[in-house]
């Protein structure tokens, strides 16, 4: 047989697992202590595709300028280019910390040369839990999928209160608008799959003047509080579905 098409043992599975969750808690583990650093902050979501002659990249650029130079808040990006470029830039020139969570990519992601500091991931979902923890408030400019993703799930996190409710700002109403009308209202409010309260999670707005005020207004949040009781496994004494370690399926099978 040849040697590169072997099947995957388990034990090869479970060592792989063990390597695995070293490698997550440690990402974990140096991101919050990153983001310690940096306690007001600002996340800043958007197209990596927009060029420096679009004018969101320029709306991004200036506010988070005003953020850095009005509020004192520190601006914080995945690191890339486009609106993250912008935003990092803005913060960059207005002389305030300029932060990104850059990712390990097969082709290599473009780091932008405005960060006064950053993190480095492999593993895209704990660089997305980062990105927004302990963030004052959230801003969205229109993007792709990845923007969607980020956007929808940061607004389960507050809608499910599994993260403390902070402002969620879409900026450009003719790009968000839609989405809320013909999306929200009309499919998902009129099947009764989210309720009317739900619209109130986020702001969609053109203003600057706006969403500094919104984050102004916004609570320090200085990190999420650990509840241990709150991430205790439900008990359950059903045996027929209690699964055991992978490692204790492999005893059995090495007796």
């Amino acid at each position: 047989m040849n040697e590169n098409k072997k099947p995957v043992t388990l034990s090869e599975i479970s060592e792989a697992a063990v390597k695995r969750v070293a490698v997550i808690s440690q990402e974990f583990a140096n991101g919050f202590e990153f983001i310690k650093n940096y306690p007001r902050s600002v996340t800043f979501f958007g197209s990596a595709r927009i060029k420096e002659n679009d004018p969101d990249y320029e709306k991004a650029r200036n506010l988070a300028g005003k953020i850095v130079s009005e509020l004192h808040y520190s601006v914080t990006t995945g690191g890339g280019p486009g609106v993250m470029e912008a935003a990092n830039r803005g913060a960059f020139e207005a002389g305030g910390n300029s932060l990104g969570l850059t990712i390990e990519l097969p082709k290599e992601q473009q780091t932008n040369q405005y960060l006064t500091d950053s993190e480095d991931f492999h593993y895209f979902f704990s660089r997305k839990v980062c990105l927004s923890f302990s963030a004052e408030a959230y801003i969205f400019f229109p993007g792709g999928f990845g923007t969607f993703d980020e956007f929808l799930e940061i607004l389960t996190l507050v809608q499910t209160e599994k993260i403390p409710k902070a402002p969620i700002i879409l900026v450009g109403r003719s790009f968000w608008a839609p989405l809320e009308e013909e999306v929200f209202k009309k499919v998902l409010l009129e099947n009764k799959m989210i309720e009317e309260k739900d619209l109130s999670l986020y702001t969609i707005t053109d203003s600057d003047e706006e969403i500094l005020e919104i984050i102004k207004k916004a609570p320090i949040r200085l990190g999420l509080k650990y509840d241990e009781n709150s991430e205790k496994p439900t008990q359950n004494n059903n045996n027929r579905n209690h699964h055991e370690p992978l490692s204790g399926l492999l005893k059995k099978i090495w007796r």
